[in-house]
């Protein structure tokens, strides 16, 4: 399941994903707030806590993340991925090295430096 972390600055979007993971929690959760912000800030600004192991997105869970990076492409600002993951930190950092915008991975303890940064 996908929650919408709400103690965040408005300049951004912030969501806790735990457990299973599936389509219908970007389609009601994390898809309405990103437009929503991008409507009214011109830039996505995004951070999502990952306390689950990946293998616990579904197919679906995963196609939905990779189309909010293909709808949202020109407001990407700044994205930060938290998570004990060493391989999925890393290529979140690669990724920003190819992507509009920034992204940067961090361990779920560094949630306070990862809203500062990203609402930065």
């Amino acid at each position: 399941m996908i929650q919408q972390i709400t103690e965040v600055p408005d300049n951004m979007v912030g969501f806790r994903a735990s457990g299973e993971v599936t389509k219908q929690d970007y389609d009601n959760v994390v898809f309405p707030a990103v437009k929503e912000l991008v409507k009214r800030t011109g830039q996505l600004n995004y951070l999502m806590v990952i306390d689950t192991s990946p293998k616990n997105f579904t197919l679906g869970a995963w196609f939905d993340d990779a189309l909010i990076g293909l709808k949202e492409l020109a407001a990407w600002h700044k994205a930060a991925i938290l998570t004990n993951s060493p391989a999925l930190n890393k290529f979140t950092d690669l990724f920003g090295k190819v992507a509009p915008g920034k992204f940067k991975g961090f361990k779920p303890e560094e949630l306070n430096d990862a809203i500062d940064w990203v609402s930065a």
